[in-house]
């Protein structure tokens, strides 16, 4: 059995932050286990860049303003001592990066280069051209081997052993062999990214952000935190759902409908194509659902256009995004507008957090940080630049957390763990020798349908209860799932096995959330419930899981400097 003083379960920004944080004290032994190679991980797909408030191009900006409008841009569901922490640290991170080596565009003073994103009152987010995760995933990735932070690529997370509330180790596969191994660690960072993929073909995550590490933790008695806020990214390739950063917009793209008109004049008359993601999605498929769109049904969309940028620039700035629209769509953006529509992009909740500092969970030794969690700074609507902001920040401090947890713990027993280890090895030769039953990818297909068509951008009640019934129903035939791949080593039919247990999981709290949450707030839309209810639901929802029956709780938001206002932009 393999032990480690600090295991991190993800190798993206936040998982890698934290391994290098953790591995800083030379007496511990780290590890970070990944499932896919860690310069691959979704970090990579991070294009337009990182918030901080640098004040290069605006002297005028303050992490004070950050603050602000990061808080306002969570429909003022952030608990602002949180943000307030986030913001005024960000600053110090970004010069930590760039001594790292991260490669980020300059201005014509030398000063790293910072553009403007929606939401946001000055131009604060840094970039390097539109490649911005993916440079800091090799400069992370470099520092952790000098670190000499142990590596587990290929390797799947299946569980986390937890006993009498205190963490004993995890259970993981490595995908290579099909060996089941259990891990035993004094403490553990979970790091494994969203859950974009419960709408399985309309969202721009990679076809691995399955929530694996918040499935698993939530199985384990943590709480998932306002699951029902999900962000629908406005600006996906019509035909794939892949990303076109917002850059887009941040350098001036226009958004246009079928009459040829500028229609955020609409909706957000004073930021226009700046306005929040949550706003902008809706302004789209409200254009669509009101016949101002191209096409028809699922094939509907509107066009983003950049052609007045001219070549140098888009060559300049937006590289990728211009090979993405050619390789997706066939279109080439300095000469014909691209096909946009929403497409679902980033989960704001996740695993409960219950301390921001060390990014620590009700659990002893168990410990977040990025997407997979909820801190909660993005409250109902993450700000654009803020995500990689969010992983880089609270990775590091959740690896200092778990750090000092591994120094004040020693290892727990291991009955429970190797138990566990144990189920799963029965559980995977067992499903191996499965012939008949229900095609897995049948349910997930299901799945995706009524996630996007019942718990999407617009929701009502009548809709909710449908996917609520729906999704419990494919937990139900999930007992009949069969794989069909009878082999041990490299058995991805197995990962998308388990995969896909984790994805049901997961829709069913995010359609509960949302039933529940009788208001319009942020990327939370209800046609029955137009207006934010403050008197009833300023506060976070808590959902836990008993068996299988779903818990529904609620706790307070913290709020510290700014009592909530209408927003407006």
């Amino acid at each position: 059995m393999l032990s480690y003083d600090v295991i991190i379960v993800g190798a993206g920004g936040a998982g890698m932050m934290a391994a290098l944080n953790a591995s800083e004290d030379k007496s511990l032994k780290v590890a970070c286990l990944s499932k896919i190679f860690p310069t691959r991980s979704h970090t990579g797909a991070a294009q337009g860049g990182i918030n901080a408030a640098m004040g290069y191009r605006d002297e005028n900006d303050s992490p004070e303003s950050h603050f602000r409008d990061t808080v306002k841009g969570s429909d003022f569901l952030a608990d602002q001592d949180a943000v307030e922490f986030f913001t005024s640290n960000m600053p110090k991170v970004i010069s930590e990066l760039d001594y790292f080596g991260v490669p980020f565009s300059r201005d014509e003073n030398g000063n790293i280069a910072q553009r403007p994103f929606g939401g946001a009152s000055s131009p604060r987010t840094c970039y390097s051209a539109d490649k911005t995760g993916h440079v800091i995933l090799h400069a992370l990735y470099e520092q952790c081997l000098k670190n000499g932070v142990k590596f587990h690529n290929d390797w799947h997370l299946l569980s986390i052993s937890v006993n009498e509330g205190k963490f004993e180790g995890i259970v993981t596969m490595d995908i290579r062999s099909g060996e089941i191994h259990s891990i035993q660690a004094k403490s553990v960072v979970i790091a494994t990214g969203g859950f974009g993929r419960v709408y399985w073909s309309r969202t721009t995550n990679a076809i691995n952000m399955t929530g694996d590490g918040t499935a698993a933790c939530f199985e384990a008695g943590i709480p998932l935190k306002d699951p029902e806020f999900v962000q629908f990214h406005p600006t996906g390739l019509a035909s794939t759902g892949v990303l076109l950063s917002e850059a887009c917009r941040g350098e001036g793209g226009y958004l246009i409908n079928k009459d040829g008109e500028r229609f955020m004049a609409r909706y957000a008359p004073g930021k226009m194509e700046l306005g929040p993601r949550d706003l902008v999605s809706r302004a789209i498929e409200t254009e669509i659902k009101e016949g101002r769109g191209f096409g028809e049904g699922m094939g509907s969309y509107v066009l983003m256009d950049l052609r007045h940028l001219g070549e140098k620039k888009i060559m300049e700035r937006l590289p990728q995004v211009r090979e993405l629209a050619m390789e997706f769509e066939g279109v080439d953006l300095i000469k014909e507008p691209v096909p946009i529509r929403p497409s679902c992009h980033y989960t704001m909740g996740g695993i409960h957090v219950s301390d921001y500092r060390t990014c620590s969970t009700p659990i002893e030794g168990i410990h977040a940080a990025g997407e997979c969690c909820s801190v909660s700074i993005h409250g109902a609507n993450r700000l654009g630049g803020n995500s990689v902001a969010d992983v880089v920040l609270f990775g590091k401090y959740a690896g200092i957390g778990a750090r000092e947890s591994a120094k004040k713990r020693g290892f727990s027993s291991i009955e429970k763990l190797m138990a566990e280890a144990t189920e799963w090895t029965e559980k995977f030769k067992t499903i191996r020798e499965k012939t008949n039953g229900i095609n897995m990818f049948k349910i997930r297909d299901e799945l995706a349908e009524t996630m996007w068509n019942h718990v999407g951008i617009f929701r009502t009640e009548a809709e909710m209860e449908v996917a609520y019934e729906k999704v419990s129903r494919l937990i139900e035939d999930y007992e009949f799932a069969t794989i069909g791949d009878s082999s041990e080593r490299y058995n991805m039919a197995f990962l998308n096995y388990v995969e896909i247990g984790n994805i049901l999981k997961l829709a069913k709290a995010i359609a509960l959330g949302a039933l529940n949450r009788k208001e319009s707030r942020g990327s939370h839309a209800r046609a029955d419930y137009p207006e934010r209810d403050d008197n009833n639901f300023l506060k976070h929802t808590l959902i836990y899981k008993d068996g299988d029956q779903y818990r529904l709780e609620y706790s307070p938001v913290k709020i510290t400097k700014y009592q909530p206002e209408e927003r407006k932009y």
